[in-house]
């Protein structure tokens, strides 16, 4: 049965509640599920929790969630792009869950994965160790991280096809397909979309069992968070 579906709000409908834990794909502006974060936010649900590598920029990304009240708490590895962010958080009113960021890449693994927790050095000493299970391995002590399982995932994958096998590009490859596992629902906007059999299963990263729902990405501008350019150097004489 084709998991398509007519658009981004009809995907969510009936998937998203108050209070829900939303893990949602991408690098920064790279690689999100943009319709499907522009439907989070038309849908007016709100108490959220995001796990995400960071939210976004002011009015762009995940943080259009954060502009219209709808977070409470972020799970992320970095979040100094978002002013709005900061003076939310410095204000109280959004509760931070730092984690270092290949720590979050393995804890939505982990969830996607079956394993409820594994034990890392990273972070062992500092604050982000604090009030978790530490053990000694080879003599070298290690604290004990949470697997991340989210309610609902959102992806944004550049290949699909309608059984919701998935293929990613670029910088989407690096969080995304830790996320499409992660959720108990999980679903993807993708750039192409094709009929069952057309996609070579060598090339899909994501299995269709992990996809739930389907929408077509629109055709939009890929944002970039900072754009950094040199000079051109002159070339040099013959």
């Amino acid at each position: 049965m084709s998991k398509l579906k007519s658009g981004a709000a009809g995907a969510l409908h009936g998937v998203l509640r108050d209070g829900m834990t939303l893990a949602v794909g991408g690098f920064g502006l790279s690689g999100i599920p943009a319709d499907l974060i522009e439907a989070v936010r038309d849908s007016g649900v709100r108490g959220l929790t995001v796990v995400s590598n960071n939210m976004g920029v002011d009015g762009k990304g995940l943080g259009i969630l954060i502009e219209a009240g709808q977070v409470r708490k972020v799970i992320a590895s970095y979040v100094g792009e978002n002013k709005l962010f900061a003076e939310q958080y410095l204000a109280g009113l959004l509760e931070v869950e730092f984690t270092p960021q290949g720590t979050l890449a393995e804890r939505l693994r982990a969830g996607g994965s079956g394993i409820p927790a594994f034990y890392t050095k990273t972070g062992v000493g500092t604050l982000v160790a604090e009030g978790k299970p530490l053990a000694e391995f080879d003599g070298e002590t290690y604290v004990q991280e949470r697997a991340i399982r989210a309610d609902v995932a959102l992806v944004h994958a550049h290949t699909a096809d309608t059984d919701g096998n998935l293929i990613y590009r670029y910088t989407a490859r690096n969080f995304n397909p830790v996320v499409a596992t992660a959720g108990a629902v999980t679903v993807a906007e993708a750039e192409v979309i094709v009929d069952p059999g057309a996609l070579d299963p060598n090339h899909i990263v994501t299995p269709g069992v992990y996809v739930q729902h389907l929408v077509q990405a629109s055709n939009r501008t890929k944002d970039i968070e900072q754009r950094t350019v040199r000079p051109r150097l002159e070339p040099l004489p013959a």
